[in-house]
């Protein structure tokens, strides 16, 4: 069913439930890789709050917080202050020093 969620209902999932503090492994696999082939169609702000969710629960992605990355570097002028707050919390957090984003 993950498969067929729309951008905006992957990045509110991961954020409700990292906002609820529950990590259910299973979920966030599918999450991380559904988002994955629909990172391209995330918006500056399902960009930040889903990496946010994934660093406030510790889970270790790195397919997705790469492509999370990549995606945001092409849009970061499209990013408002909070979402590159966020954005930099959850790198920082997750201890992923991000050149193409902070430098």
């Amino acid at each position: 069913r993950i498969g067929t969620f729309k951008p905006q209902e992957l990045a509110n999932t991961a954020w409700a439930f990292a906002t609820l503090g529950i990590s259910e492994p299973r979920l966030f696999d599918a999450i991380a890789r559904a988002s994955e082939q629909r990172i391209g169609d995330f918006t500056p702000q399902g960009l930040a709050n889903t990496a946010w969710a994934f660093a406030t629960l510790s889970i270790n992605a790195p397919q997705l917080i790469d492509a999370i990355a990549c995606a945001s570097e092409h849009r970061i002028d499209d990013f408002k202050p909070q979402e590159l707050a966020n954005t930099a919390w959850a790198f920082a957090t997750l201890g992923i020093s991000e050149p193409r984003l902070f430098d």
